[in-house]
This record gives C-alpha cells, structure tokens and sequence, in this order.
C-alpha cells in the first residue's frame, strides 16, 4: 500500500536520525570517487554531506518520494543531482557508482536481499557499497502499533499496510561475501535521549507509524492516536524530564574487488 512523506515531521529528529549515517560514511574507505550515489536521500540533509567529503565527485540524490526531492533540493546545494527513483530500478539506469550509500531505506523492502545482488552489482570494480536498516522491529515502538492495528475497527483498514523487515549483519555479510565482497558488518543500539511530549510517538510519526496511520479512514486516525500514546508512554517511561528510547541498528560496509 502507497502512503506519502511529510519532510518536516521526518526531519523532527533530525540529529538522532543523522547519527547512523556519520557512523556509516566514517567506514567507506574511498578517497577519490568519481560518482556517489545516495540511494533514498530522503530530504536530502545527509546527501548534503557526501561533497563534503569526497570534493571531486559527481554526487548523484535518488528517492522515490516526490516530496522528499522537493525538501532535498533546498537541502543539497547546487552541487547535488536529484532525481526521483525506485530502489527496485536502480539496476536499470547503467550508471556505475564507486560508491552507493543506503541510509535506512532497504528495510520497506521485505524482499531485499534479493534485490542486494543486483544493486550491488551496479557498483564499479573497487568501488564501496554501504547501507544501514534499523534493526528494532521487535521493539515497543513497532510491536504496539502492529498490535493496536490488528484490532477492531483498525483491522479492517491495515491488511495491505507495507511491511518493514530487516536481517541480522552476519545474513549481509554472508550473502556479499558469496560474492567475492570485501565485508564489514555491524550492529550498534543507540540509546536516543528524547524530550517533550510523548517524544517516541513523534519520532515514529514521521517514520513507521505513516503507513499503518495513513491506512486508516480520516475518522478513525485520531482514535488510533489516542489510543497508541498511552501505550508508548508506558513502554518508554520518562524519568527525570528525558524519554530514554533504545533503537538497534544493522551497518554494512563492503568492497567490490
């Protein structure tokens, strides 16, 4: 099921959400790319750091969200190439990356690992393929909704809801070094400091909770709501003014040879 993005509720956390992508760049060991790839550059914040780091590429944006291009353009500077795209045709467009970044995109794909051979295969000889999907799906923050969905009257309205999956980094690194990759694969949890009102409840909003939400008919959306924070205050106490909120995440960083 198709369901849309709202940049500003996306980029509400912002400095949490950047700090995988810090960790991941820091692992990419090109020095002199010709062509970086942001496959899913989202509102483009991140995407606006990749010339920093490599000067001398051509530096390439690519999102299936329209609205997510439209946010990246007043993001990336002049520098930048936006376009929008699917993950799934990326294969189709003959363009050779020495590096292909993947930041917390592959995961609404449930079938990606049998979409990695064929990304992976788009990048150049020597080049760097480089991803990370959150790995919290067993959590509060996504169990409780998946519950509440599975209710009356909600349940009538979130069959078709898009899945997320993701796999452990020995799964990555298995199926990259069967093909012949130079492999570094990793997990970290962070620990997200949060404040504010029902802090968790805003960070899913502008993530997870979109597509489960926006299933659901004008009338019910508010009840759902209200009935969802409760449920997440208590999973995620607040203590001492902070909302302490773990959240796992998968890193993968490999070569080509």
């Amino acid at each position: 099921m198709a369901f849309s993005w709202d940049p500003a509720r996306y980029l509400g956390y912002a400095d949490h959400r950047a700090r995988p992508f810090h960790d991941l760049l820091a692992q990419i060991g090109a020095e002199d790319p010709s062509l970086v790839v942001d496959l899913g550059c989202g509102a483009g914040n991140l995407t606006a750091l990749l010339p920093r780091r490599w000067p001398g590429a051509r530096v390439l944006g690519s999102d299936s969200s329209e609205q997510m291009v439209e946010a990246a353009r007043g993001a990336v500077g002049p520098g930048v190439e936006l376009e929008v795209g699917d993950v799934r045709d990326w294969p189709d467009r003959g363009l050779r990356p020495d590096v292909l970044v993947s930041n917390a995109v592959l995961h609404w794909l449930p079938d990606h690992l049998d979409l990695l051979p064929g990304l992976a295969g788009t990048v150049a000889p020597g080049g760097w393929l480089a991803f990370q999907v959150p790995g919290s799906f067993g959590a509060p923050s996504h169990t409780l909704v998946t519950e509440l969905a599975g209710r009356a009257p909600y349940a009538a309205h979130t069959g078709e809801v898009a899945t997320m999956a993701s796999h452990d980094p020995q799964t990555y690194l298995r199926l990259l070094a069967d093909l012949g990759w130079e492999v570094d694969a990793w997990e970290t949890t962070y620990s997200h400091v949060l404040t504010g009102e029902d802090p968790v409840f805003g960070w899913i909003s502008g993530t997870g909770l979109r597509p489960t939400v926006q299933a659901l008919p004008p009338e019910l959306r508010e009840q759902f709501e209200a009935e969802l924070r409760p449920l997440l205050r208590a999973a995620y106490p607040e203590h001492g003014g902070v909302t302490v909120m773990p959240f796992r995440r998968v890193f993968v960083v490999a070569r080509r040879p």
